[in-house]
């Protein structure tokens, strides 16, 4: 079994390569990536020398029809797992262009070489944020209506209902999956949890947007991926699986939790003006996934935050360079 993987350098995508290898043994992976500021080989070292021809690594932008239909011609892949995406949403506000490029027209352009190459599977990696902000109780569903609330959830949902047509009009096996918010190792600094541990590691100042209690489902890396896996696998073409892990938790105590692991005062917490069009709350129900996937999160998302602490703290080699280079 081959897969194309893209973006299989950036947070998700590489801890999904790592997944499959470890657990998949036969299988063989293509990781397509356009390597921009937050795709990084170095999260992917030591694979291609552990892992031979079974893995390989093609530079290009998936938004590029020649390039993947060139890629598709070489190979017959049994799936593609579209991880691919510009994803921060501060980004998304200063600058949504890219994010149309690659989350819009990137995934149209990978879905219509699909099609057209026979690959039999698209796994279409999406993100709860396209419900947009819940109330203080409640779950989102995956009947629940799609509201996105930023340019990067607006270009995400689009993707999903591209990714749908394609599937209802040409009957491609196109799955679905919608994922909280993750943590763990390899994720760009300039995400919450991530970029909390590197400040209170150099006693900089925590920036927290608003009043910090705006509420968010944790969900570890390793879960998601394991997810991903069991929906290309066992989903049904044409539906939406949500994936989180109950793990709600305010911003504010992730914060606090990251300085209270570090010994470090809670002094360092600088509250700074709220992010336009800020969601309060997500919550995922994932009942679907677990009975008709039979999947499951392995990580309580306390412990699993406190060894993702752990990992920074121990990386310190991965995560200076990308300082330098911001």
């Amino acid at each position: 079994m081959r897969l194309l993987v893209t973006g299989g350098c950036g947070f998700i995508g590489s801890n999904f390569i790592r997944h499959v290898f470890a657990h998949y043994g036969t299988a063989m992976i293509t990781n397509v990536d356009a390597l921009t500021y937050a795709g990084n080989p170095a999260n992917l070292a030591g694979i291609a020398e552990k892992y031979g021809e079974r893995y390989e690594f093609f530079h290009a932008d998936i938004a590029d029809a020649a390039r993947m239909n060139a890629l598709m011609e070489k190979h017959q892949f049994f799936a593609v797992v579209n991880f691919a995406a510009e994803s921060h949403v501060d980004r998304s506000i200063s600058g949504p262009q890219a994010f149309i490029h690659a989350n819009v027209l990137g995934t149209a352009t990978m879905l219509d070489c699909a099609r057209r190459h026979g690959v039999r599977r698209f796994l279409q990696v999406s993100t709860d944020e396209v419900y947009g902000s819940l109330g203080p109780e409640g779950q989102f569903t995956e009947q629940s209506p799609i509201v996105p609330s930023s340019p990067y959830s607006a270009s995400k949902a689009s993707a999903d209902l591209l990714a749908l047509a394609h599937h209802h009009t040409y009957g491609q096996e196109v799955v679905i999956t919608r994922c909280s918010n993750n943590y763990g190792p390899y994720q760009y600094p300039e995400k919450l949890i991530p970029l909390m541990i590197i400040n209170a590691l150099s006693d900089k100042p925590l920036p927290v947007y608003g009043d910090g209690l705006n509420v968010r489902d944790w969900i570890h890396v390793e879960d998601h991926c394991a997810a991903v896996f069991a929906a290309m696998m066992k989903g049904k073409p044409g539906e939406v699986y949500n994936v989180g892990s109950d793990g709600e938790m305010r911003n504010i105590d992730v914060v606090k939790m990251i300085l209270a692991h570090l010994g470090k005062p809670e002094s360092l917490i600088q509250y700074v003006q709220d992010r336009l069009g800020h969601d309060r709350r997500y919550a995922i129900d994932s009942s679907k996934a677990h009975e008709a996937l039979g999947w499951k999160p392995r990580h309580q998302h306390t412990d699993g935050i406190r060894e993702t602490i752990d990992w920074y703290v121990q990386n310190r080699a991965w995560w200076e360079p990308l300082l330098k280079k911001a």
